[in-house]
């Protein structure tokens, strides 16, 4: 195989596909089971045992939103159920909301959103959240490439929630609601929770947001209102007086990094990131922030070093940090730490948001004349990602180690010349 077909960098294409999650594995620490009524008794099936139906919206009435049916499994990363049932809840805006429970083998099915006489649901409370800012609306355009949920104009009524599983010690992957409709098939899949171990200090509230003065709030409201407004020019000078009033104000110079990646000013968004991290240490997204710059600009150096960073922080919750980290280390050449780190993040990947990992292991298969586990590996990249701006390039490179499968098969067959 050539030098040229070794090397594997990621196109501004190809990065805008990877930079899609549908969920941003963000974290969420609890150190309680916290309490909640199911909605519906979990089956293995998916499917409650009741169910729930909207109100018809005539003039002069108001319409009770219609509930959303999701199911799936609560799974420690050990591949075992949870020992005790877990709560299922909905963050939305930072305010969890207990859903239902999962049952003895960690199954669960709800019905979210169902009417309770309770107004103002957690869903459409605004305001500023404490919260890392979920990595879900990364939509890989002008600029950067970076776009968050703040910036638009909510159109679904879990447009800022999340799904999580709850239980005491444990970190919980979490799936994004944002595009859920009730005519969509209710499984969601594996939600992977982690026991928290003592060498882990990530940090999900930012103690710089809770000690800012509230001119320096007060100046952040109002950019995140101007950018949802679509005035983001507005937006980030009302963010950079917040900065200006409180210099180690992270979690506003995260948001103004966005706002100018999202625009265009890439230095600046780069420089933005790199002040949220130095206020906040701890806080692993201004480093996510920081590897998405690095993605598109090819600087495998920075790459690898800010991913190292997040995984240090935290290395359960963000499969994207491996799968960027494997590709930095792939380009540098270091190629055992790449395929270490692409193994990881296709383990966490239960969601497969991320179907290029496969196809960089099937890459360094192929490097290493493992030819039909490369080809194995680009069968799952295809049948993930079929409609892949490279997929016909990953079909000849399939038939390519497909046929020297079959070569190396035979001369094997042959044994050696006598």
């Amino acid at each position: 195989m050539s030098p040229q077909c070794r090397k594997w960098g990621i196109s501004l294409a190809a990065a805008a596909i990877l930079l899609v999650p549908a969920f941003s594995q963000t974290s969420s620490t609890t150190s309680s089971t916290g309490t909640g009524t199911s909605t519906g008794t979990p089956t293995r099936s998916g499917l409650p045992t009741s169910t729930t139906t909207g109100t018809t919206s005539t003039t002069g009435q108001t319409q009770i939103p219609q509930p959303i049916r999701v199911s799936g499994r609560v799974m420690v990363d050990d591949g075992t159920p949870p020992s005790f049932p877990a709560v299922i809840e909905r963050l939305c805006n930072g305010n969890p909301h207990a859903e239902g429970y999962t049952d003895t083998q960690g199954y669960f099915s709800i019905l979210l959103g169902q009417a309770t006489g309770v107004i103002g649901d957690a869903s459409d409370t605004s305001g500023i959240s404490n919260r890392t800012t979920p990595l879900s609306g990364i939509t890989g355009g002008s600029g950067t490439g970076l776009s968050t949920g703040t910036t638009r104009a909510a159109t679904n009524r879990f447009d800022n929630c999340e799904l999580r599983a709850s239980l005491g010690g444990y970190r919980s992957q979490s799936i994004n609601l944002a595009s859920r409709r009730p005519s969509d098939d209710p499984d969601v899949g594996v939600i992977l929770i982690h026991r928290m171990g003592a060498s882990e200090s990530a940090t999900t509230v930012t103690a710089t947001t809770l000690k800012a003065p509230k001119e320096a709030r007060k100046a952040l409201q109002k950019g995140m209102d101007l950018a949802r407004k679509n005035k983001p020019e507005e937006a980030i000078a009302s963010l950079r007086e917040a900065v200006k009033v409180d210099p180690e104000f992270a979690f506003a110079w995260c948001e103004l990094g966005k706002l100018q990646g999202d625009n265009g000013h890439a230095a600046d968004a780069h420089a933005s990131f790199q002040a949220a991290a130095r206020a906040e240490p701890r806080w692993p997204e201004p480093y996510l922030r920081l590897s998405l710059i690095a993605v598109q600009a090819r600087d495998w150096k920075e790459l690898a070093d800010t991913t190292d960073r997040v995984l240090r922080l935290n290395s359960f919750e963000y499969p994207q940090a491996f799968f960027f980290n494997a590709v930095a280390n792939y380009n540098l050449r270091h190629i055992e730490v790449a395929e270490k780190s692409a193994l990881s993040a296709e383990k966490l990947d239960v969601q497969h948001h991320f179907p290029q990992i496969a196809d960089l292991l099937g890459k360094i298969l192929a490097d290493r004349h493992e030819y039909a586990e490369a080809a194995e590996k680009l069968r799952t990249y295809l049948m993930l990602a079929p409609n892949a701006t490279d997929a016909a390039d990953a079909r000849k490179r399939l038939m390519e180690m497909e046929k020297l499968a079959a070569e190396s098969s035979q001369i094997a067959s042959k044994g050696p010349p006598r």
